[in-house]
């Protein structure tokens, strides 16, 4: 190579060009700033939800005496919504807050016991409906992987969605409830026929 050669090779290269370290730390506060207030706006959309839910009555607790234990089951609580809708979610009194488990079937009804989250018992006169599910509260699993218990509370009817550990033991809660609120229907004709 010439210099001449050497010389234009030389002015063709050029350095790297140097970080502009404001504008980066910009754009990163913009983002952070970014979600904060979605944060803050899902957060307020929560509040609101459960302040246009605040007629819900306030919710059963556990009897004394609940009677003989029928059933028990550990798993998930996916949240509660308006019978039918999946998607309406209730917040109200913690309603909508998913969390650990452990149900209790009783002949007084079914005792919801949630770690870490308020408590709740569905008297047995006032279940509805038991059946296996594939979604609610915008949680959606395969079908038949979520039991959907129907219960009426107030002047509302409430879907409420739960996942065992162990998803054999679906059906069983099903059939149970579902003998359990028919012989409570059969006893309530029978005294109204009398």
């Amino acid at each position: 190579m010439t210099p001449l050669q050497l010389t234009h090779l030389a002015a063709g290269e050029k350095s790297a060009p140097v970080t502009d370290w404001s504008a980066r730390i910009g754009w990163v506060v913009g983002l952070a700033l970014f979600v904060a207030l979605v944060y803050w706006l899902m957060r307020e959309g929560w509040k609101w939800r459960g302040t246009l839910q605040g007629d819900l009555p306030e919710l059963p607790t556990s009897p004394e005496e609940p009677g003989e234990v029928k059933l028990t089951m550990s798993g998930r609580y996916h949240g509660s919504t308006t019978a039918g809708q999946w998607l309406d979610r209730i917040v109200a009194h913690g309603l909508g807050t998913r969390s650990r488990v452990e149900l209790t079937l009783t002949e007084a009804g079914l005792d919801v016991v949630r770690p870490g989250a308020t408590d709740f018992f569905v008297p047995a006169e006032a279940l509805r409906e038991a059946l296996l599910g594939k979604g609610i509260a915008g949680k959606v699993l395969s079908e038949g992987g979520l039991l959907i218990v129907t219960w009426a509370h107030g002047d509302r009817l409430i879907d409420s969605g739960f996942r065992s550990d162990h998803a054999a033991e679906h059906t069983e809660w099903v059939d149970t409830l579902n003998c359990m609120i028919n012989k409570s229907l059969e006893t309530t004709d029978t005294e109204g026929a009398r």
